[in-house]
């Protein structure tokens, strides 16, 4: 049970689904059921009628008659989440995305959203990334998300990341993967519990279909040059949080096949297509990517206190949430041909309220 994360979605008008069902359903005393179909039928028969106020005593009628003959309880799909026992009746698929994302419009057009719905986008690193991956499952900016980390939950991750401490010692994509079920259990989520590495970049990319988007917020230095020189390769666009002063990184490889990493930072490093990360030179990689000299003050202090007052670089929860929200807005122009520039980016609060 500990690594389960895909939630049982179950359609009664199958027989064995039907038989796996009544079984759960019978089992009332260690499973918890949440029936509040009637009320998603109430919220679909409102927004279908949006020009109309339908009076409370309408509803059921409206329903009744969407119904068209078929029983409440085994109109939708019932879903069961193993890891918290809980038994959920739900509008199916196509009705379930149109009520959950019909507060988008017209931000997001009904259009936009038929195109998300079709996107893949992986992720990279789960402690800044994990804001990201729900942020994006929330608004639903994609129909695939895939998860890669090759950590567990630890008691110093709550500062910034979602998670009850009964999720302590779980793994990262776990935690992650069984809150985007629970979000929207129609979203395809796949896990990489070994992080990205370089035997899994080409499943991770490729397999099932090639990423629509790659986001990069994973700690290993290595790593996250490896992986964007892989997207590059395949023309993937990469978007990097750095969670300091709201500093957001956009590679469009996808449109740029020849353009350098990390905006040519890092062209000193690169020998015959590929960079070594070793101890001599890491402190320098790092300092190039980060610029020191743009970073914040706070995390300047920080940064000199790494291995001698503190094991490593500040996160803040307001800084981690603000990332996954630019990051999903980024994630969103790009996908949706609004936003064809690469660069860097700064959402920077200490600049902008400063008195």
């Amino acid at each position: 049970m500990k690594d389960v994360y895909l939630p049982i979605i179950l359609r009664l008008e199958h027989a064995s689904e039907r038989s796996t069902f009544e079984s759960l359903y019978q089992d009332r005393d260690t499973i918890s059921v949440y029936d509040e179909i009637f009320s998603q039928l109430k919220e679909l028969i409102k927004i279908s009628h949006p020009s109309r106020k339908i009076a409370e005593e309408e509803y059921p009628l409206l329903i009744e008659e969407h119904l068209a003959g078929r029983r409440i309880e085994e109109y939708g799909v019932w879903v069961y989440y193993p890891w918290s026992r809980r038994l959920v009746h739900l509008l199916d698929e196509d009705e379930f995305v149109e009520v959950r994302t019909n507060r988008n419009r017209n931000k997001i057009t009904r259009e936009e959203q038929d195109i998300l719905r079709a996107k893949k986008i992986g992720v990279g690193g789960l402690s800044v990334g994990q804001s990201i991956a729900l942020t994006l499952a929330m608004e639903r900016t994609c129909g695939e998300i895939r998860l890669a980390d090759f950590d567990t939950a630890e008691l110093s991750n709550l500062n910034r990341i979602r998670a009850g401490v009964h999720n302590l010692g779980l793994s990262k994509t776990i935690i992650a993967a069984r809150e985007i079920a629970e979000i929207d259990p129609f979203i395809k989520v796949r896990i990489f519990n070994d992080g990205l590495t370089e035997n899994n970049l080409s499943d991770i990319f490729l397999s099932g279909g090639k990423l629509d988007l790659f986001v990069e917020v994973c700690d290993g230095i290595q790593m996250k040059l490896t992986s964007r020189l892989k997207a590059k390769e395949l023309q993937i666009p990469v978007v990097m949080d750095t969670n300091d002063r709201g500093m957001l990184d956009v590679e469009r490889f996808d449109l740029e096949p020849e353009r350098p990493i990390l905006h040519g930072f890092l062209e000193h490093f690169i020998g015959d297509g590929a960079i070594t990360v070793t101890d001599e030179n890491r402190g320098q990689i790092v300092g190039a990517i980060l610029n020191f000299e743009t970073l914040s003050e706070r995390m300047k202090l920080s940064m000199a206190e790494i291995g001698k007052t503190i094991n490593t670089w500040p996160q803040l929860a307001s800084s981690v949430v603000l990332g996954g929200a630019i990051t999903t807005d980024i994630c969103r122009r790009i996908l949706l041909d609004q936003h064809s520039a690469s660069g860097r980016y700064y959402v920077d609060l200490d600049e902008l309220l400063k008195d």
